[in-house]
């Protein structure tokens, strides 16, 4: 699994967000913003990462940083994850897993010790140019958010 380097070039994207809009790395020319990569909708770890990074966005608002999230779910069940935890920022559908692949944020990794494929909980801040500002990737859920946040903060 390749990971990325801070100061790499951001890979390209154009996925669907929960209302089957096209949203693409273009979209967020000259800002800067958080992508963060997660497994499924409505499982504990995933919906306690997704409930702080949505109780940390007036905070990243202030910084000009808005928060996007992607799981291979599709719309349905984005619609009905954010709907039932208030979440307001996009979740993205990557269905084949392609996007999460560039981002090496989907390959080989350990789950209760056994060797597994799957989604690689991970998180990128893309800046103004888009390249990798700040990579993290086999992220803990809990507390993730606030981690975020105090990077960008300081």
């Amino acid at each position: 699994m390749a990971r990325l380097e801070i100061g790499a070039k951001a890979p390209a994207f154009a996925l669907t967000n929960q209302a089957g809009k096209t949203v693409s790395l273009k979209d967020f020319s000259g800002e800067r913003f958080v992508i963060y990569f997660y497994p499924a909708d409505n499982t504990p770890g995933c919906t306690k990462e997704a409930c702080q990074f949505n109780d940390g966005l007036t905070a990243f608002r202030k910084l000009g940083v808005k928060v996007l999230g992607v799981s291979p779910d599709g719309a349905e069940k984005h619609v009905a994850f954010r709907k039932k935890y208030g979440l307001t920022f996009d979740l993205l559908s990557d269905d084949d897993q392609s996007v999460m692949t560039r981002y090496g944020a989907y390959g080989e990794k350990m789950m209760y010790g056994k060797r597994v494929t799957g989604v690689i909980r991970s998180t990128f801040v893309i800046g103004p140019q888009g390249t990798i500002e700040h990579a993290w990737y086999g992220v803990r859920a809990d507390g993730h958010a606030a981690k975020v946040l105090a990077t960008l903060s300081d």
